[in-house]
């Protein structure tokens, strides 16, 4: 991995504006509504992380964001415009790195590009996010020849390739063993420092969205077991609202300019977003300090993890 990461061509980070929002699939038995009444506005540059147990629409939102699917109802816009598939404004990574293995590792990222890139500037291109993710010395191996991580750098590379306003990842860390896992998290962060594009990452793990976000936006399932109110802890309501800082409760000089209409508190049981919670402090952040381990236990509140240790000392 490279020591030190220049700046690379990027397209001017993406402002991605959500309003009432709903997705409903038609089913057998009725409609099943998975998101409702779902309102953020995230700004260019900001890093959000999306949680929620599972069937929450972690990943149909990703998809609405990405122009992969229609909302039912509300708007999205990004930069003001409509979004639509097969776009170059957006890119997405997955948890599998999905990658062609007849093809190297080069080859692999080229697919990224843009349709109608010309050869010597697509080859510049591709050499540049090699240097970036550290991956120059393995362009002509195969996806077979290279470690997990390695095909994850792999698969973000691919993403940049296009220079997406805004990069979508949908759990792209979580089949990775625990020290890649926090290796890439440092990488990503890297690379955000480098190309500073706008970034929706879904994740299960909620130590990784603090380490990484801005924010982070806790969806309810709408079709889950009802649920008592979201406990909310006083040391970590005043951490999430506050700033270690000293500039802004969202943790970033870069996202200070977002509007804080959504707050730690609770939402009414019929909306999709629970919580929308700032994360203080500059990154790369301290994971063993008192205010990540304070909102880490708020959020897996919110997630239900009270419950079940209540029940396991019942």
């Amino acid at each position: 991995m490279p020591e030190h990461i220049e700046t690379v061509n990027s397209a001017p980070a993406g402002r991605v504006s959500i309003g009432g929002v709903e997705r409903t699939f038609p089913m057998k038995d009725g409609a099943r509504t998975v998101l409702r009444d779902l309102t953020l506005d995230i700004a260019p540059g900001e890093i959000v992380a999306v949680v929620g147990p599972s069937g929450c629409g972690k990943s149909t939102l990703l998809r609405l964001i990405g122009g992969l699917d229609s909302p039912t109802a509300g708007t999205l816009t990004l930069d003001d415009e409509g979004v639509h598939a097969h776009d170059d404004s957006t890119a997405i990574a997955f948890q599998e790195p999905r990658l062609l293995p007849w093809r190297t590792i080069a080859q692999n990222v080229a697919i990224g590009l843009p349709l109608g890139t010309k050869r010597a500037a697509g080859k510049k291109r591709v050499a540049e996010l090699l240097e970036l993710v550290g991956l120059a010395h393995a362009a002509n191996q195969r996806p077979r020849e290279v470690s997990g991580g390695m095909a994850q750098r792999t698969s973000l590379a691919r993403a940049l390739a296009r220079s997406p306003r805004v990069l979508l990842l949908d759990e792209p860390f979580g089949a990775l063993d625990a020290l890649t896992r926090l290796n890439m998290h440092d990488l990503l962060l890297d690379i955000h420092r480098a190309q500073p594009t706008t970034i929706v990452l879904v994740t299960h793990d909620v130590e990784e969205a603090l380490y990484l976000a801005d924010r982070v936006l806790l969806l309810r399932n709408l079709h889950g077991p009802a649920t008592d109110p979201i406990p909310e802890r006083p040391r970590a309501k005043v951490v999430a609202l506050g700033s270690s800082s000293g500039i802004g409760a969202l943790g970033s000089a870069r996202a200070a300019g977002v509007t804080q209409e959504h707050q730690t508190s609770a939402r009414t049981t019929n909306q999709s977003i629970a919580r929308v919670v700032p994360v203080p402090g500059i990154r790369p952040r301290d994971r063993g300090a008192r205010t990540f381990t304070d909102l880490r236990t708020s959020l897996l509140d919110g997630l239900g993890a009270h419950k079940l240790t209540i029940k396991e000392n019942a």
